[in-house]
């Protein structure tokens, strides 16, 4: 039996459904000035897709780093449900918010 599909499926899953969370969080702590974090994070895991030998992980670094990539525009569509209130504010950060209406 192979098992590598399904391996890759279930990590990319789970890859998936970490930056979800990731995106609110860092949107909330760190505004989307932190877009650059996700693109180092993106570029490092398309550097390692491309040097590691072995398919499986190779495949993960990929996914990983469009994941990530990803994040960038969602970050920034994390701050306009934020605005729209479907989004909790931070309250530390709140004039951020009323500079963007």
């Amino acid at each position: 039996m192979n098992y590598t599909g399904l391996i890759i499926g279930v990590a990319t899953f789970l890859c998936i459904g970490l930056f979800h969370p990731l995106v609110i969080k860092a949107e909330y702590y760190f505004g989307v000035g932190c877009w650059w974090v996700f693109l180092v994070l993106g570029l490092i895991c398309i550097g390692g897709s491309l040097w590691v030998e072995d398919t499986i992980l190779s495949t993960l670094f990929g996914v990983t780093a469009f994941s990530s990539l990803w994040s960038i525009l969602e970050i920034f569509k994390q701050r306009e449900r934020v605005m729209k209130g479907w989004f909790p504010e931070n309250p530390k950060r709140k004039n951020k918010y009323n500079d963007q209406a």
